[in-house]
């Protein structure tokens, strides 16, 4: 994939500024996105991924960041036929969410995408 210079500046500039070691990077992200993303919000699969139980199209209600063991994934609390899960972020596609929560997605999207790490 392609390299986006305006996507590069923002996150080195604004997500991660200071952040030194994978505890701050994961920590800046959480920020970032707790800062550009209003809750509830509605969404779609974009992504099949083998730890989710959803399907590519379906949609859910994200209700937030959801707390998580594994630093290397940013996970959120959706709603889901009836139940309550934590599903990856980079499985996700904002539905009629603000431009800046729009943005915030596709900026975590992109980072997920290139392999970046904590």
């Amino acid at each position: 994939m392609k390299k986006d210079p305006a996507i590069e500046h923002r996150i080195q500039d604004e997500i991660m500024d200071d952040a030194c070691g994978e505890q701050e990077r994961h920590g800046a992200w959480i920020c970032y996105l707790q800062d550009h993303l209003s809750f509830p919000f509605a969404a779609r699969c974009v992504e099949r991924r083998r730890e989710s139980l959803l399907a590519v199209g379906e949609g859910v209600t994200v209700n937030g960041l959801a707390e998580s063991d594994e630093p290397e994934e940013i996970l959120v609390d959706v709603r889901w036929k009836d139940r309550d899960l934590a599903v990856p972020l980079a499985q996700l596609q904002g539905v009629g969410v603000a431009p800046e929560a729009a943005q915030a997605i596709a900026d975590w999207h992109y980072w997920w995408q290139h392999g970046y790490l904590f």
